[in-house]
């Protein structure tokens, strides 16, 4: 298994696919690498050395009891891309995964980096402030909390309709990607997933957005339920000069998956360009 150890002594695993440029995904709540498997699978197919991690606490990762802010986060990724000491990286995050790649270049640089994109964020802002009140509702992350801790496996299954758009008429998800889905969360500490909720809802990136100085690709579905694109990426476009903006009409929040080969195809050629 292919893991390294921060500083704070945490295991953090990672998967290493392929060969060729690198490509670094991180993934969003409350999933680890295996999200990325369709991306990784065909990028790495194509031509690219594909490396994703699970975050601390995730999937395969230790499970500290602390540790689960932004700095810290972005810190364990910088511990994988030294340990690999890989160069000219195009780093990829997805939903909370987006708050990951903008505090990592705030805090390292683009000394690794040579490209970015943004899949369905949660970037440059998501929940309600007093200085945002388009985000989202605080209720909402306390909503999330509670059922984490009344019956965690019991949310997640009922997430999983919501995060794939298949609560809407007409669209429907194989009952074993959910089933998957919900495999990946039952793998993380109920305190991760408890302790993230709060990371990405109360975190203000929009300070880190002048961090991105390098080609950014944003994504994101217009009928994202869980990540509404007009508080987030569109605003995010907005705040990153020279950015891309790919809008998938219909799409819901989960798009890796629903929008596999789309979303496979825009980053092939996002990442030759």
């Amino acid at each position: 298994m292919s893991k390294v150890t921060t500083r704070d002594g945490v295991e953090i695993y990672f998967n290493d696919w392929g060969a060729g440029p690198v490509v670094f995904m991180s993934a969003g709540w409350p999933m680890s690498a295996d999200m990325w498997e369709y991306q990784m699978m065909f990028l790495a197919s194509n031509g690219y050395r594909v490396v994703a991690h699970d975050r601390r606490g995730f999937g395969r990762s230790s499970q500290p009891w602390t540790g689960y802010d932004y700095d810290t986060l972005a810190d364990d990724i910088a511990a994988v891309l030294d340990h690999l000491d890989v160069k000219d990286v195009t780093i990829v995050g997805f939903s909370m995964g987006g708050g990951d790649v903008a505090r990592y270049l705030t805090r390292h640089g683009t000394a690794r980096v040579a490209k970015a994109a943004l899949v369905s964020c949660i970037t440059p802002i998501f929940g309600r402030s007093a200085d945002y009140p388009d985000g989202v509702d605080p209720s909402v992350f306390d909503w999330i909390r509670s059922g984490l801790l009344n019956d965690r496996s019991d949310f997640v299954n009922g997430f999983a309709d919501t995060y794939f758009g298949s609560n809407r008429e007409g669209k429907d998800v194989p009952y074993g990607i959910k089933a998957q889905t919900l495999q990946i969360a039952n793998q993380a500490s109920i305190k991760a997933m408890y302790d993230t909720v709060g990371s990405f809802s109360q975190t203000d990136f929009r300070p880190d957005m002048k961090a991105f100085t390098v080609p950014t690709l944003i994504i994101h579905g217009d009928d994202d339920q869980v990540v509404p694109i007009n508080t987030t990426s569109k605003l995010a476009h907005a705040m990153i000069p020279g950015s891309q903006l790919k809008i998938y009409p219909g799409a819901p929040h989960g798009l890796v998956y629903t929008h596999k080969d789309q979303l496979n195809e825009d980053l092939l050629a996002f990442l030759k360009g």
